[in-house]
């Protein structure tokens, strides 16, 4: 039995908020073979377990920390000795033993994770229409990806206009055809000089504008079409595992007058996508809670809707459905519409108040896992609309997690759900982000502890190098951010994570991953970079957007990562004294005053841009222009960086509390400027003392010392908090008036 007491459901040792209760009640359980009272007594359960071992990680942490704090202090007089570094982080089981070789044992994994290397989208859970967009992303324009971007120059006739310009138009439909010549080559000739594709014999035949026909050096590339064989409406292919579709028909503006009648090219682009309840939402109540898991519920059901009004058009967003054709032997093929869709929970740092045991919030990550689970049973039951995982699995992503010991709890977590929750073993599936200091230099451990559900790792480059400067505060003034990205320890980070991975199996078995593309406008760039990835060993690697998936699947098209990974398994171990080393400003370097006004206006800027927004409208990620007005992809990770990079150069004399209190007022000025067309925004600069995202910004940076680990959160949901209390006063005073 159950009683409601101030918005609050009474359940046994649970308060639980009425929204949340009755959620879970009408439209999460029913058709999960699991009933109401069940799952909140499992919660309670499970709770009651593991939220006591959670605190005392999260204690050890912090001891750890003491510790690590108070040797700095005490040597850091002393020529730093990397060795004695090392053996006192042994002393004090930092650093743990490595288990002896092994290989992970996860199985019924997703083609999408264990066979095809492609990008992976990662969107905020709490915004419906980036939701679907990613979901969608599964294939992508090639056309509009080309032509939309700065991929191709606007010199010699090819600018963007509000019109369509053919002559940039003809550009894409040129490099198109070089990209099925590079990829899909033919035994003789070149796609440029087709003027018919149609099937012949179960063969894809080509006909050129002399008359002559020709097939596919690699005949087996031909997968199948759709229409009729001697005027297909689409012809498919596939490439490393990857798909091509050639579109044929009229079309609207690119391909309209084409001489083989095609009028766009697709490609397979977003192969998986995080769907993230975690840094890049703004969810700090139960409110914001329910529109995460909403979305979530929707996306395993199937079911997900959402209207968007364009130029005066009302628009109805869903899932795309399959896509379906005729095999070259007649049989019916069908390839996934959708992005694999994973979902990221919040570390296990967070608590929530949107359930009290004992009258006490309880771990957020609980939560997080018990709720996405349930909701993903649906998709796993054959409730849905379209099935998300055709081998019976739910994915997981588990950020922030420090060392083999929270992992093994993580790990504990999910057996425990999966038999409350009646699900067989190993239904869920984890995937370890490798973003703190002690994750990755006990990474071989942290992967054993989960190694018969293991099916990612991933690095972090923002979230890390937060960590670092936290972890050594007291060693010494950290160098300039930019400087960072080619740090010693970062490299050894980057190559240390594949090249573990690889050691313990995971080749043909589970994603590894690389960090995000930060902008989103510079298309062309990212296509000369981030090849690069590809060339470490990752089998994936994140963008910002789906045209930024169509773009980057391209070079995965051009890299066999199959034989990449091959090479690399072979190559020499990283030292982990190399991970440990500290980027220090060495004692023979002396920084400009101008070199420091720029890196403090720089992370500065960075701060209030991203706050400003987040604790002010509630974005938690978005397009955040920096200190030269270039769009910066940014959340909480970003935010972590630039705050303890100005908290580390504080504690260390370079800069002043009086000159950081003058840039943050000059920045939040610059930063009204760049928001002045978003008639949402709330100024800063009107009223410094009055501004609650100005406090927010100036609390990240004078508490952000004791922050435990660098972590953000806890003054962002403070200061959201607040102002959407100020904000709620404001509306009850207005229907008052």
């Amino acid at each position: 039995m159950y009683y409601v007491k101030n918005q609050y459901i009474k359940l046994g040792k649970l308060d639980i908020n009425i929204d949340l209760f009755d959620f879970v009640k009408n439209e999460v359980v029913p058709k999960t073979n699991i009933d109401n009272d069940s799952f909140w007594n499992s919660f309670e359960k499970i709770v009651s377990e593991f939220a006591p071992i959670n605190k005392e990680l999260l204690k050890e942490r912090n001891e750890l920390q003491e510790k690590i704090d108070a040797w700095h202090i005490e040597n850091r007089i002393r020529k730093y000795d990397s060795i004695a570094y090392k053996n006192f982080l042994k002393s004090i089981d930092y650093l743990v033993e490595e288990p002896d070789d092994f290989e992970i044992k996860t199985e019924n994994i997703d083609t999408e994770i264990s066979y095809v290397a492609g990008p992976q989208l990662v969107v905020p859970l709490d915004n419906a229409r980036y939701v679907l967009n990613a979901a969608n992303a599964r294939w992508g324009s090639l056309y509009d990806a080309m032509y939309s971007t700065n991929t191709i120059t606007e010199a010699n006739g090819c600018k963007k206009i509000k019109k369509y310009n053919p002559i940039r138009g003809d550009r894409v439909i040129i490099r198109s055809r070089n990209f099925l010549d590079r990829h899909f080559a033919l035994e003789r000739d070149t796609h440029k000089h087709i003027t018919q594709y149609f099937v012949r014999n179960n063969e894809l035949v080509v006909r050129m504008g002399d008359g002559s026909e020709t097939t596919l050096l690699k005949p087996q590339q031909f997968i199948g079409y759709t229409g009729k064989v001697d005027c297909p409406d689409t012809v498919l292919l596939c490439h490393h595992g990857l798909h091509a579709e050639i579109r044929f028909g009229k079309g609207y503006y690119i391909g309209h007058s084409d001489h083989a009648n095609i009028y766009d090219i697709h490609i397979e682009s977003a192969i998986t996508t995080i769907m993230d309840c975690e840094d890049s939402v703004a969810s700090v109540d139960v409110e914001d809670k329910l529109k995460v898991y909403k979305n979530w519920l929707g996306l395993m059901k199937g079911t997900l809707v959402e209207t968007v009004i364009k130029e005066d058009e009302t628009i109805k967003r869903s899932l795309k459905s399959d896509r379906h054709y005729i095999g070259v032997n007649q049989e019916k093929i069908n390839m996934h519409g959708r992005s694999l869709m994973l979902v990221r929970n919040v570390g296990m740092h967070l608590e929530t108040d949107a359930v009290l045991m004992d009258g006490q919030p309880i771990p957020e990550t609980i939560l997080d896992l018990m709720v996405t689970v349930l909701s993903a049973k649906h998709d796993l039951s054959s409730n849905s609309k379209y099935r998300n995982s055709r081998t019976g699995s739910i994915y997981i992503v588990k950020p922030k997690m420090h060392g083999p010991k929270e992992v093994a709890l993580a790990n504990e977590l999910f057996e425990r759900t999966e038999d409350e929750l009646d699900l067989p073993r190993n239904t869920l599936k984890m995937g370890i982000m490798d973003e703190e200091r002690r994750t990755s230099v006990n990474l071989k451990a942290c992967i054993y502890a989960a190694k018969e559900r293991l099916f990612f790792i991933n690095t972090g480059f923002l979230d890390r190098t937060g960590d670092d400067i936290h972890t050594n505060m007291e060693a010494g003034a950290i160098i300039p951010k930019e400087e960072l990205k080619k740090a010693k320890w970062l490299l050894a980070y980057e190559d240390s994570n594949v090249k573990i991975g690889l050691r313990c199996g995971l080749k043909g078995c589970a994603q590894i991953g690389k960090g995000m593309w930060a902008m989103p406008d510079e298309m062309n760039s990212m296509m000369k970079t981030k090849i690069q990835h590809l060339k470490a060993g990752a089998s994936t690697s994140w963008v910002p957007s789906p045209i930024a998936a169509t773009l980057h699947a391209i070079h995965y098209h051009r890299l066999n990562i199959k034989s990449r990974q091959d090479a690399l398994i072979k190559a020499q171990d990283v030292p982990v004294d190399d991970i440990l080393t500290i980027p220090l400003i060495g004692s023979d370097r002396k920084l400009t005053a101008s070199d420091i006004r720029h890196e403090l206006e720089n992370n500065a800027q960075g701060i209030l841009g991203y706050v400003s927004r987040w604790v002010g409208q509630g974005i938690g990620c978005s397009k955040v222009p920096d200190i030269n007005d270039i769009a910066l992809m940014e959340d909480c990770a970003t935010l972590r960086i630039s705050s303890q990079h100005i908290v580390n150069w504080l504690n260390h004399n370079i800069i002043t509390e009086e000159e950081v209190y003058s840039v943050m007022e000059r920045m939040a000025v610059i930063v009204d400027r760049q928001n002045r067309d978003d008639d949402n925004y709330e100024p800063m600069a009107n009223n410094f003392s009055a501004s609650i995202s100005f406090q927010a910004a100036i609390d990240l940076v004078f508490d952000g010392r004791k922050q435990p680990n660098g972590y953000t959160e806890f003054i962002l949901y403070k200061r959201r908090r607040e102002m959407k209390r100020f904000y709620n006063s404001l509306n009850q005073n207005a229907a008052i008036a």
